[in-house]
């Protein structure tokens, strides 16, 4: 199945072209905002890079949340309109599962959520061990402790929890990978719907 995936939930820009276990193209661009202006133009290299048609894709992956609000809003109206056009499913992606990635033993996503809080959730082998969640850090640090020693913390958070996993691998760049997001949507049945686990910060004037 040929699909392609779109994140702009964190900060970075990132399309990929996957079919079935074959990666045709990657792009991925360090990002805080400005992906509604990228966006378009990296899904054309990207298609282009991959040598294929819009009309050769047959899914679209998109990373729902939880995230920087406009981001995620850019990316889901994109893949909608995308998967609308094109006649072709649109599904949603966790951003934390997308971030947690592959790897050996449980491996924490964690991103600050400013306010005191963390977005987080752990993951083991691609299984979720707890649900998303923004908490305080002390109070992802003891959620967290319950599963045991995580072996990787990977997101803008993960300096929040480094005192508590000394013996943890940190990575407070990381992103998630457009590559793991296509591949995550080849078996997601998850509505490409928002993923917010709180209010927005933005508050209308009085």
């Amino acid at each position: 199945m040929r699909i392609i995936s779109v994140d702009t939930c964190l900060a970075a820009c990132s399309v990929a072209v996957v079919d079935g276990g074959r990666t045709l193209a990657a792009i991925s661009e360090p990002m805080v905002r400005g992906h509604q202006e990228r966006l378009g133009t990296m899904v054309r290299e990207t298609v282009a890079a991959a040598g294929i048609e819009f009309a050769e894709l047959e899914r679209i992956g998109v990373t729902v949340g939880p995230g920087s609000f406009t981001g995620l809003r850019v990316g889901l109206a994109f893949a909608k309109g995308l998967g609308s056009a094109l006649a072709i499913p649109c599904v949603g992606v966790g951003s934390l599962q997308a971030l947690a990635g592959t790897g050996q033993g449980v491996r924490v996503a964690c991103v600050d959520a400013r306010r005191d809080q963390v977005y987080v959730q752990a993951f083991e082998a691609g299984r979720a061990l707890m649900e998303p969640a923004a908490l305080r850090a002390e109070d992802a640090t003891a959620a967290i402790g319950k599963l045991g020693q995580p072996a990787a913390i990977l997101g803008s958070g993960a300096p929040l929890l480094a005192k508590a996993f000394p013996d943890a691998s940190l990575d407070p760049e990381a992103v998630p990978d457009p590559v793991v997001v296509a591949r995550l949507a080849a078996v997601s049945e998850a509505p490409a719907a928002p993923l917010y686990l709180r209010a927005p910060d933005a508050v209308l004037p009085a």
